[in-house]
């Protein structure tokens, strides 16, 4: 959670803070832009905010408080205090929990309710943004759900996650849900996670040198693994989309509908694992070995024919 220091009386400069908002003002999120400016003038207690990659959702979230904050016509100006301090994120209002090195515990969401609890310190609206809040643990997730249950003016929560369904049902039928530009295949941010993609494609086709690099110590965390797991999703949309993709797509290209219908089950129960805390080593081994035989069958499958 951000607590608020000296540094709170700092203005940051604009390009400082403007970094946070450059993935919010790409032209492929225009269309989520417009929505959320619609919305300012009576916004829900509760949304979410899915799709996209994790930066662009922060991002849009940061951007979508300073709309509620900003007094500037047209809003968000990003230039006032309000909005540089949103960007650097010492708002006075702006509480963020973010789950993408672990899960978000129950304590956190204890120590937000009792700041919640109290007036908001300016005059425009307190915003508490939960960034991958998938890592809400059960317990975690249904304090919050009190919180949710009492409606408190001038309150905003934002949660961020890369699918809805990765959420409670209980949370998301208490939200209004907007859906950000998806990834294009190839848009993976970082050359390590290009370099993960082309090794479980070579893993896939040759079945070597997958294990031997996730049994280095320290060689996969719980936020890279989720990253890598929401990539494999990316590249079978890719594939189901006829649109061209990556050397991992190229590999699920000749799985039928029942098999892509399994690797999205594969899928789902990484992300399950992720969320109750697996090692996430042996969540990527279990998903590599389950996609090679499905990909060795297709292989033996072609060989019949």
């Amino acid at each position: 959670m951000s607590f608020k220091t000296a540094d709170e009386e700092r203005l940051p400069s604009r390009e400082e803070a403007l970094a946070a908002y450059d993935a919010a003002l790409s032209p492929r999120q225009e269309r989520v832009r417009t929505a959320l400016s619609r919305l300012a003038s009576d916004p829900p207690q509760v949304l979410i905010l899915e799709g996209g990659t994790a930066a662009e959702r922060l991002s849009v979230a940061l951007w979508h408080a300073a709309c509620l904050n900003c007094t500037s016509e047209p809003s968000p100006c990003l230039a006032c205090p309000s909005c540089l301090q949103i960007g650097a994120s010492i708002f006075n209002d702006l509480y963020v929990l973010n789950g993408s090195s672990g899960s978000i515990k129950i304590e956190e969401i204890r120590d937000l309710r009792r700041i919640l609890g109290e007036a908001p310190r300016g005059t425009g609206k307190r915003v508490v943004i939960l960034a991958e809040a998938q890592a809400l643990g059960v317990e975690a997730a249904n304090a919050l759900l009190k919180s949710l249950e009492e409606p408190r003016p001038n309150l905003c929560f934002l949660l961020l996650a890369p699918q809805r369904e990765r959420l409670l049902p209980t949370l998301v039928s208490r939200s209004w849900v907007l859906t950000l530009a998806w990834p294009q295949a190839g848009e993976e941010a970082g050359d390590e996670l290009r370099s993960w993609l082309d090794e479980l494609a070579a893993f896939l086709t040759t079945g070597r040198g997958w294990l031997e690099r996730t049994s280095v110590r320290g060689a996969v965390d719980a936020g890279p693994a989720r990253e890598l797991v929401a990539a494999v999703q990316r590249a079978q949309s890719a594939v189901l989309a006829n649109r061209t993709g990556n050397a991992l797509a190229a590999v699920l290209t000749p799985l039928s509908a029942r098999e892509h219908l399994h690797v999205r089950d594969l899928l789902a129960q990484c992300q399950e694992s992720f969320d109750a805390m697996v090692n996430p080593a042996l969540v990527l081994n279990w998903l590599a070995t389950q996609l090679y035989e499905i990909c060795h069958a297709v292989r033996d499958r072609s060989r019949c024919r």
